[in-house]
């Protein structure tokens, strides 16, 4: 091989290897941006963020497409939390960090999968007139992202959303004296209006139970994903 071509050869493998690194700094672009329009009840802003047959799985239940998102995130939450007003309002709190995240690739660029955890402090200032029914007034959440993520006309797009709570506490009592306000999915649209399109097929029970999310990512040093 000659210079010029080892040159190419190198340019290249470099200009790959930079839209690989620009590809998991989109993508956690784009579930950091997940995070925070969540965070004030933004259901139109979240609803795109996801392709159009995009599948939503949250409390045992599938919500699919733009619409199973602004249903999940516009009929259900912002209606609960904000009494349909996007936030922030006055005297609520719903703030969501999301970090540890780890970011797969595929070789073609076309799809990717991640893994992040998130940490959720919410409720209410005693001030506050409107108290969702049911919400405890402090408390804390956390759970665990397994995302699929597609390029579409070059824009990264939610493909699939897997959140699974791993805990939730009252502030008072902490996490050894409370069972997790949120529960399993028992029924789906339309007979409940805020349902998912569908159940999976084994439901998710929460805190105190523990659920397992598998990994998709390979071991950095054994190089094959880790499963139970």
């Amino acid at each position: 091989m000659s210079d010029t071509e080892e040159l190419k050869s190198a340019l290249a493998a470099l200009t790959e290897r930079v839209g690989s690194l620009e590809d998991v700094n989109d993508i956690r672009k784009l579930h950091y941006a997940y995070g925070y329009y969540i965070d004030y009840n933004r259901p139109d802003a979240v609803a795109e963020l996801f392709a159009d047959d995009a599948e939503i799985v949250f409390l045992s239940g599938i919500y699919r497409g733009k619409e199973g998102a602004r249903r999940l995130y516009g009929t259900w939450f912002q209606n609960f939390f904000t009494e349909g007003k996007p936030g922030p309002v006055y005297g609520f709190l719903l703030d969501h960090f999301q970090m540890q995240d780890i970011i797969t690739v595929s070789p073609d660029r076309k799809t990717a999968k991640g893994r992040f955890r998130a940490i959720l402090m919410g409720g209410n200032h005693e001030s506050r007139e409107y108290k969702p029914e049911g919400l405890p007034d402090q408390f804390y959440e956390a759970g665990i992202y397994e995302n699929e993520y597609v390029r579409e006309d070059g824009v990264w797009k939610i493909k699939r959303l897997d959140y699974v709570v791993q805990w939730q506490a009252d502030y008072e009592k902490g996490w050894f004296n409370t069972v997790a306000h949120l529960q399993p999915a028992v029924q789906a649209y339309p007979e409940n209006p805020l349902g998912p399109d569908e159940l999976i097929g084994e439901p998710r029970q929460t805190w105190p139970h523990r659920q397992e999310l598998a990994m998709h990512f390979a071991h950095p040093v054994l190089g094959k994903a880790i499963h139970s």
